[in-house]
């Protein structure tokens, strides 16, 4: 599997497809496992999806991080890969990833798909975060943090079915590059020290954000007014998506953002 070596840390990310590049970001918590219903329906693109610090087979869990570095990790693999543009997509921190790599490096990135994103400081979410820990932490943790992580990401329809929750942890548990508690703690200290420093006023390339209609985790409305500033916006809402709209509503976002970068070719 393809690595680059920044810096004393071994970056992994998988590279499918054929055709123009799209860079796709992680949120909190996941990993580039987390677009795999999306990538084959992205079968036209040349598919870039980089593991995070802290998350994957990116080695060592430990090593420094901070949205600056983060950043400038994409876009060191894209170097690495000889991509000189590119269109980006993320989901959730992903979401500010792609703002934030379009902040120092504009003339690169054609377009920005952004996920159930929101670039306001919601307290509640590090509450969750620490929560979840704290489960996680407890008797039976590994399996009981994903019970109780479901509810916040996944969309009505997903507990339909009463075996789809036990289905899924049952996967996640074996899956074998599963962030460990220890790397969770890591992220998430860095997640509430995070600092954005892009200029969305300045960003005027073309910029579509997805919000999914029962995001509990990130609310719409609670979202919209920290991308109201981006001079070329795009919002649409994903029916029964909550905030992992890749799994919630694969083909719709799929629909979004083959029709976005198609308008906006590089």
């Amino acid at each position: 599997m393809p690595d680059l070596v920044r810096d004393g840390v071994s970056l992994h990310y998988e590279i499918e497809g054929n055709g123009p590049p799209v860079l796709l970001l992680a949120g909190m918590l996941s990993d580039s496992a987390t677009w795999a219903p999306l990538v084959p329906l992205l079968s036209n693109y040349t598919v870039v999806r980089v593991d995070n610090r802290a998350t994957g087979r990116t080695v060592p869990w430990d090593a420094p991080v901070d949205m600056a570095v983060m950043v400038a990790d994409a876009l060191a693999v894209m170097d690495h890969l000889g991509f000189d543009r590119f269109h980006i997509a993320g989901h959730s921190m992903g979401g500010l990833m792609g703002l934030e790599i379009a902040g120092v490096a504009p003339a690169r990135v054609t377009t920005l798909s952004i996920m159930a994103s929101g670039r306001v400081r919601m307290p509640r979410i590090a509450g969750v975060f620490d929560a979840l820990t704290a489960v996680r932490e407890g008797p039976e943790g590994e399996t009981l943090w994903l019970r109780a992580l479901y509810p916040w990401i996944f969309g009505s329809a997903f507990f339909e079915a009463p075996e789809t929750a036990a289905l899924t942890v049952e996967a996640a548990l074996a899956y074998p590059h599963a962030q460990s508690l220890a790397a969770m703690k890591h992220q998430i200290a860095m997640f509430k020290g995070m600092r954005l420093v892009a200029d969305l006023t300045t960003l005027t390339l073309p910029v579509q954000v997805l919000y999914g209609e029962e995001d509990v985790l990130v609310p719409p409305a609670a979202a919209q007014p920290g991308f109201a500033p981006l001079p070329n916006l795009t919002e649409h809402w994903l029916e029964g998506a909550g905030h992992s709209v890749v799994w919630d509503a694969t083909e719709d976002v799929a629909h979004h953002v083959t029709t976005f970068t198609a308008k906006h070719p590089i």
